[in-house]
């Protein structure tokens, strides 16, 4: 590891404006290597886009529907893991090698179960009045994470990510909302806009978690 990444290493620390200047700082550094890991996913996920257009509820349209939900579990979330794997390495400082976007079909199961437990506990959260949901989505954003980097299990990744998350829970939440204005501030720089800003967004929740990962910040008595 050089210096310069040392250096980095040594201001990091799991907050928000040290997540998103660190995101900010490895995206520049590793833009064109990242910049591929989003086209693969755009790539990916095209299928969905012409099925979600259709609203009506006969046979075939409902047969297309299903088609995405299965491409999208059994598809489009391994690569998602396998990006999130990929930012995480680049907010290292370690070198991106492409074909580890496709890491998650060495595990596949794994990754497939831990993305169903955590769709299943999210979705059943915003049954109980969205709030629940909300908390569960933040409690476990760091799943994808812990079963790539980490190799663990669905349910040991699930237990791991809501111990982890203390002390940044409130960080995790703030992030997504100062995300959803950097995507509006993209979308008025039009397409390269929006395709900046999701690079800046994702790497720098990667940096969060590995800032946590690494025990920069001592767990706190927090509530959430």
């Amino acid at each position: 590891m050089n210096q310069e990444v040392i250096n980095s290493e040594q201001t990091l620390i799991p907050k928000l404006d040290s997540a998103f200047r660190h995101g900010w700082t490895t995206m520049l550094k590793s833009f064109l290597e990242l910049f591929l890991v989003l086209l693969i996913l755009i790539a990916v996920t095209i299928p969905f886009w012409p099925i979600s257009a259709f609203e009506e509820n006969i046979p075939a349209v409902v047969m297309l529907q299903i088609f995405a939900m299965v491409y999208g579990l059994m598809v489009a979330a391994p690569f998602e893991y396998g990006a999130k794997y990929m930012y995480v390495k680049a907010v290292r400082g370690e070198k991106l090698v492409m074909k580890d976007i496709l890491r998650p079909f060495d595990d596949y199961l794994n990754v497939i179960l831990a993305n169903l437990l955590t769709g299943a506990i999210v979705i059943f959260g915003f049954f109980l009045l969205i709030i629940p949901g909300i908390l569960f989505a933040v409690k476990l954003s760091f799943v994808p994470y812990l079963v790539m980097d980490k190799k663990l299990d669905p349910v040991e990744a699930v237990k791991t990510s809501w111990n982890m998350t203390y002390g940044v829970s409130w960080t995790i939440f703030w992030m997504a909302i100062v995300s959803f204005f950097i995507y509006i501030a993209g979308l008025i720089c039009l397409l390269f806009g929006v395709l900046i800003s999701s690079m800046w967004v994702s790497v720098s929740f990667a940096a969060l978690y590995h800032a946590q990962e690494k025990g920069k910040n001592p767990v706190s008595a927090e509530v959430v």
